[in-house]
């Protein structure tokens, strides 16, 4: 009963992470980010503003919520360290999203601190911008590993994987870097908007457009990429299941990562068209964060240890998978 309250509470971690990151994305959208002036924690240096402006009360909701979200995961963790024995994989997650917590309040504060915020149109807060967003999938991912291994999910194998693996980290990967190149997109769209679509593919084409725009084109060249590269995992990962019974908890998070990436292209078509309006940036990003979860959802479940047995160690008799890795038929002792 324990578990399945710390499970459940670990679930509720995600999702006030991900009302932090959209509300994050709200801040950079409305130009609140330097409502608190280059003062960190404290807001144009008091603890709590007299009289604040509005810009002022969303950057500092967002601060209020994100130590929110920062002792939720400190609760993660001890009670990860107090319910779960030595060794269990729900521990290393929550230690990893306990680490990658604070590296994310680091960066979020280097930004405040840094001036990269409003109208600050440089390479660095690029830079920022791409860091930020691949820390924070770092981060979901954590939480999410943490959640699935405390709803008795199996630990990750990753020896004797062939292809599976490699797939597995090129869909990651591939993954990752359009969530970069997409903040990135999103801080062009929101520093130099246009006022039609056929100003911003001019826009995105003229040498002479700041480098910020000059890089909006990459987003979709690499979403579209990637989703073919996507899809082909996902085809790998049903014949799996067919395969082999043992494999066939994937599908479910796989059939929902499938769905996702005709659901993203086109809202990410949409946020083009539309010539990306706040809300519309808001629900490409939450999409991107669901993407993301089932994706890893995905790669935890086809990379488990059958059994919860290492392949390597498994006991004769053995055969041959279409991958090349060697694999026993035999339930383990």
């Amino acid at each position: 009963m324990n578990r399945d309250r710390f499970t459940r509470y670990a679930w509720g971690v995600i999702v006030a992470n991900l009302v932090v990151i959209l509300w994050g994305a709200f801040v950079r959208g409305t130009g609140s980010g330097a409502g608190c002036g280059n003062s960190w924690p404290t807001c144009n240096g008091e603890i709590i503003p007299r009289s604040p402006s509005l810009e002022t009360i969303i950057e500092l909701s967002h601060r209020v919520t994100s130590g929110i979200a920062l002792l939720m995961v400190v609760g993660l963790l001890v009670w990860a360290w107090r319910l779960f024995e030595p060794g269990h994989p729900v521990r290393l997650g929550a230690m990893l999203s306990m680490i990658l917590m604070l590296v994310e309040a680091a960066i979020g504060a280097g930004i405040v601190l840094f001036e990269m915020v409003t109208d600050n149109a440089s390479m660095a807060r690029a830079l920022f911008m791409a860091v930020h967003l691949g820390n924070t999938f770092l981060l979901v991912a954590a939480l999410t590993l943490t959640a699935y291994w405390a709803g008795g999910g199996a630990k990750i194998n990753l020896r004797g994987q062939g292809s599976r693996l490699r797939l597995a980290l090129l869909a990651l990967l591939g993954t990752m870097m359009i969530g970069v190149s997409g903040a990135v997109a999103a801080l062009g769209d929101t520093l130099f908007p246009s006022s039609s679509l056929a100003e911003a593919l001019r826009q995105d084409f003229s040498s002479t457009s700041h480098l910020l725009i000059q890089l909006r084109i990459y987003h979709p060249l690499i979403a579209v990429i990637t989703s073919l590269l996507l899809l082909y995992y996902i085809g790998t990962v049903r014949k799996d299941a067919r395969r082999d019974s043992r494999r066939r908890a994937a599908l479910r998070p796989a059939n929902a990562l499938n769905l996702l990436i005709f659901v993203q292209l086109a809202a990410g078509a949409v946020n083009v068209i539309l010539l990306a309006p706040l809300w519309m940036q808001l629900l490409h990003l939450l999409l991107a964060d669901f993407l993301w979860i089932s994706l890893v959802l995905t790669c935890a479940m086809s990379l488990a240890a059958l059994d919860n047995e290492p392949l390597a160690d498994r006991s004769e008799p053995t055969t041959e998978t279409e991958h090349g890795a060697t694999v026993s038929a035999a339930a383990p002792t």
